[in-house]
C-alpha cells in the first residue's frame, strides 16, 4: 500500500493521474522542469520539486534527478503516465530497487514486449494472430536475408526490434532495394534505441490500426475492455481515435481479445497495456504491446465505464479487479480528437502564450488538459495540449457531439490543428468508418482540408 505517488510526466496526463490519486485519497508529488513551473498540475499538486532545466533529457528523462525527487519528497510509488520513461525496464527496476512501487508493469514484462522480436514470439505462444515474418531477428548473411523476404513475399517491412514511434522501419517492394533499407535501418536502430537487432515482416497495403484495452491484476485476474480504432494518422502518429472500432464483427473482437488475456496470463502481465494490431481483410495481426497508459484511453474509459488511471493505482496498491469480464459491456460510441498547438495545414509547432482559452461542455463531452489562459506552451515537448473526447449512443451522435464541440473550442495566442479536425469530420470516407492507416496522409496529399 502506499499514500503518497509521484508523477514522472507534464502537461495533461500529469493532471489527469492528479486527479485520479486524489479521488482515492493519494497525495501527489509533481516534478517539473523550468519550463513547467507555472503549471497548473504543479500548483494543485500536494507537493512539487524542480529537478531540471527545460531540455527533456536533463529533466524528465532524468532517472536519478526523479528517483531523488521521490526520496526526499517520501513519496511511495511512481507513476509515469505516457511518453518519457514509461516504458523504460531499467527505470521500473530502479524505483522498485528503491522500495517503490512502479504504477506500470513488472520490468521483466516491459524487457519482453519492448523488444518486437521477443514479443512477436511470446505472442504467437500465447496463440495471439501475427504479421507473416519469422520470430526471430534478421541474420547478417545478405544471402538468407533475401531467401527470407522472398518466403514472406514482397512487399516487406524491415524494422528495429527495439522501435517504436513510428522510427526504424522501412518498407521494401522489391529484392534489389532489400539490402540497402537493412543496413540503413540497421544503423539508425544502433543510433535511435541503442541495439541494432532487426526483423522483417510481411507489409500490408491497406490495413486498419485497431487496439485492445487490457487490465490486469496481481491475483490473476485479466480483463480486456473492447476496441479502439486509430487509423486516423499522419506520419505514424495518431490524431484521431474512436471505440469502438467500427464494422468489424464484434464475436471475431471477442475471440481476439479473449487470446489477448490469455497472452497476459501467460507472461505474467500487472496493470494496464494495449495490443496493437493491423487489421485488413478480416484478420487481425499483432504488431506491437503498449506496457503503459495510451494518450487514447479515455474513449475506452467512456465506452467501458471504466477508470482505468483508477484501476492502475489499485492494482499498484495489491487490489483486486472488482470486476469480471462479464461486467464489462461497450456502451455507444466515443471520439477523441487530438488537439495540437500547431498550424492546422502546415503541422508548424506553434508555442506561445494562450491569451484566450474556451473549452467545450454539454452532455457526452470531455476535455483533458492541463492549460487555461494566460498559460505558456513551451517550445520542447510534445505538442499535445488538450483531448476532445465525446459520447454518444451512436457514432452518429458522438460525431455530432464532437462537430458541435469543436465549434465551440476557441484558442488564441497560440496556433492550434482544431480546424483540421473540422474538416476531417466532414470527409466521406471517414464519416463512413473503417479508413486505413493511409487515409489521412491521402486526404491531406489531396488538398481536401478547408
Amino acid at each position: 500500500m502506499f499514500e503518497k505517488v509521484l508523477i514522472a510526466n507534464r502537461g495533461e496526463i500529469a493532471l489527469r493521474i492528479q486527479r485520479a490519486c486524489r479521488e482515492l485519497g493519494l497525495k501527489t508529488v509533481a516534478i517539473h522542469s523550468e519550463a513547467d513551473a507555472e503549471a497548473r498540475y504543479v500548483r494543485l499538486a500536494d507537493e512539487s520539486l524542480c529537478i531540471g532545466p527545460a531540455a527533456p533529457g536533463l529533466s524528465y528523462l532524468n532517472r536519478s534527478a526523479i528517483l531523488l525527487a521521490a526520496e526526499v519528497t517520501g513519496a511511495q510509488a511512481v507513476h509515469p503516465g505516457y511518453g518519457f520513461l514509461s516504458e523504460n525496464a531499467d527505470f521500473a527496476a530502479q524505483v522498485e530497487a528503491a522500495g517503490m512501487s512502479f504504477i506500470g508493469p513488472r520490468p521483466e514484462s516491459i524487457r519482453i514486449m519492448g523488444d518486437k522480436v521477443a514479443a512477436k514470439r511470446a505472442m504467437r505462444e500465447a496463440g495471439v494472430p501475427c504479421v507473416p515474418g519469422p520470430d526471430g531477428g534478421l541474420p547478417d548473411d545478405p544471402a538468407s536475408i533475401l531467401a527470407i523476404a522472398d518466403e514472406i513475399g514482397f512487399p516487406v517491412i524491415v524494422k528495429a526490434a527495439g522501435g517504436g514511434g513510428g522510427r526504424g522501419m522501412r518498407v521494401v517492394k522489391a529484392a534489389g532495394d532489400l539490402l540497402d533499407a537493412v543496413n540503413v535501418t540497421r544503423e539508425e536502430a544502433r543510433r535511435a534505441f541503442g541495439k541494432p537487432e532487426l526483423y522483417i515482416e510481411k507489409f500490408l497495403e491497406h490495413p486498419r490500426h485497431v487496439e485492445i484495452q487490457v487490465l490486469c491484476d496481481t491475483h490473476g485476474n485479466a480483463l480486456w475492455l473492447g476496441s479502439r480504432d486509430c487509423s486516423l494518422q499522419r506520419r505514424h502518429q495518431k490524431l484521431l481515435e474512436e471505440a469502438p472500432a467500427p464494422g468489424i464483427d464484434r464475436d471475431l473482437i471477442r475471440r481476439v481479445g479473449e487470446r489477448c488475456v490469455e497472452a497476459c496470463r501467460q507472461i505474467g502481465y500487472r496493470g494496464a497495456g494495449t495490443f496493437e494490431f493491423l487489421f485488413e481483410d478480416g484478420q487481425f495481426y499483432f504488431i506491437e504491446m503498449n506496457t503503459r497508459l495510451q494518450v487514447e484511453h479515455p474513449v475506452t474509459e467512456m465506452t467501458s465505464g471504466i477508470d482505468i488511471v483508477r484501476e492502475q493505482l489499485r492494482i499498484a496498491q495489491g487490489h483486486a479487479l472488482t470486476i469480471t469480464q462479464e461486467d464489462i459491456r461497450v456502451q455507444g460510441h466515443s471520439l477523441e480528437c487530438r488537439i495540437n498547438a500547431e498550424d492546422p495545414f502546415t503541422f508548424l509547432p506553434s508555442p506561445g502564450q494562450v491569451s484566450h482559452w474556451e473549452i467545450p461542455g454539454g452532455n457526452g463531452v470531455r476535455v483533458d488538459s492541463h492549460l487555461s489562459a494566460g498559460a505558456q506552451v513551451p517550445p520542447y515537448y510534445d505538442s499535445l495540449i488538450a483531448k476532445i473526447i465525446t459520447h454518444g449512443a451512436s457514432r452518429d451522435e458522438a460525431l455530432s457531439r464532437m462537430r458541435v464541440a469543436l465549434a465551440e473550442m476557441r484558442v488564441e495566442g497560440i496556433r492550434t490543428n482544431v480546424a483540421l479536425h473540422r474538416s476531417i469530420l466532414d470527409d466521406d470516407g471517414f464519416r463512413a468508418g473503417g479508413v486505413d492507416i493511409h487515409h489521412l496522409e491521402r486526404w491531406l496529399a489531396a488538398g481536401r482540408t478547408a
